[in-house]
This record gives C-alpha cells, sequence and structure tokens, in this order.
C-alpha cells in the first residue's frame, strides 16, 4: 500500500514558475515509477513526465523545454519544477506511482490545482 500526497499548486501569472511536490508513503520500496500527470476540464488525463527508481526520465515532447521532474529518495518525494508557464498548463496535476510487488498496481494522489492566468 502506497500513500500519495501532492503540494504546491496554486495560481501564478503567465510567464511563472512552480515547483509541485508528491510526498510518498508506506510500502515506498515497491515503487518502480513515479510521474506527473494533469488533467484540464473537457480533457482527458494525460502524461507530463516520469521518473524510474534508476533515475530515468520521460517527458511529453511539448513539455521537455519548461519542465524538469526529479526526486529525493531520503525524503521520498518527487518534485516537478515548471517555469514560463502559460494558460494552457492550467489543469489538476496527479502523483502517480507504479509497483509490481506483490502485483502490478498504479497508486494516484488527490491531486493540486495549478491555474495560470493571462
Amino acid at each position: 500500500q502506497v500513500q500519495l500526497v501532492e503540494s504546491g499548486g496554486g495560481l501564478v501569472q503567465a510567464g511563472g514558475s512552480l515547483r509541485l511536490s508528491c510526498a510518498a508513503s508506506g510500502s515506498i520500496f515497491s515503487i518502480a515509477t513515479m510521474g506527473w500527470y494533469r488533467q484540464a476540464p473537457g480533457n482527458q488525463r494525460e502524461s507530463v513526465a516520469l521518473i524510474t527508481s534508476g533515475g530515468s526520465t520521460n517527458y511529453a515532447d511539448s513539455l521537455k523545454d519548461r519542465f524538469t521532474i526529479s526526486r529525493d529518495s531520503a525524503k521520498n518525494t518527487m518534485y516537478l519544477q515548471m517555469t514560463s508557464l502559460k494558460p494552457e498548463d492550467t489543469a489538476v496535476y496527479y502523483c502517480k506511482a507504479v509497483s509490481f510487488l506483490p502485483r502490478k498496481i498504479d497508486y494516484w494522489g488527490q491531486g493540486t490545482q495549478v491555474t495560470v492566468s493571462s
């Protein structure tokens, strides 16, 4: 069992920056991959970035130049640094963790709202 809690969302002007955090607790030793997703009103949830237990990262092509995913293993926390924010970045951002022990399970946080004003 893994619990995920996001924080750091809020209201920011276009061009500004924001850093999201995702704190993991529970059976964190079983986590193989963590990532960030987002969902805007009327849209499907989309992948933003991911990071594996080995440190490999992957980004949505359109976001790679502005967003950076990282982790602090000592704090069991994952981050998403967002810069040059645009109104189209407005969405609820979700933290996801994937475990394969005892079976493949996806865990989701509650989400944090990011609103970018013009």
